[in-house]
């Protein structure tokens, strides 16, 4: 399964994934994101702008995920913590695009 991804120079590319996997760890992998908490949604370095169209098929943010995204200046209406998804077979093909550093 594949994510397409944009990252912060405007590069496009695929990631291919297994289920089951965070999309944060997906980006680190390749230093497309800082991630610096690991994953302990603590810090928002791994924001992302998820295509609207897709939304519905993710989870709810919840309140933690709503107040450290409350925090940052380049969020949208789409921007969720790549931590916080975690991708299936129901995601393949999700088109994602990496925000800008804080």
């Amino acid at each position: 399964m594949k994510i397409k991804v944009i990252d912060r120079s405007g590069t496009v590319m695929d990631l291919h994934y297994e289920s089951g996997d965070r999309l944060m760890d997906v980006l680190a992998e390749l230093d497309l994101v800082e991630a610096t908490c690991g994953g302990e949604c603590s810090c928002a370095t791994c924001q992302v702008y998820v295509d609207a169209d897709w939304l519905n098929r993710l989870p709810p943010k919840d309140e933690l995920e709503l107040e450290l995204l409350d925090e940052l200046l380049n969020t949208r209406e789409t921007s969720r913590l790549a931590c916080q998804i975690h991708l299936s077979d129901e995601l393949d093909g999700i088109p994602i695009t990496v925000a800008p550093a804080e």
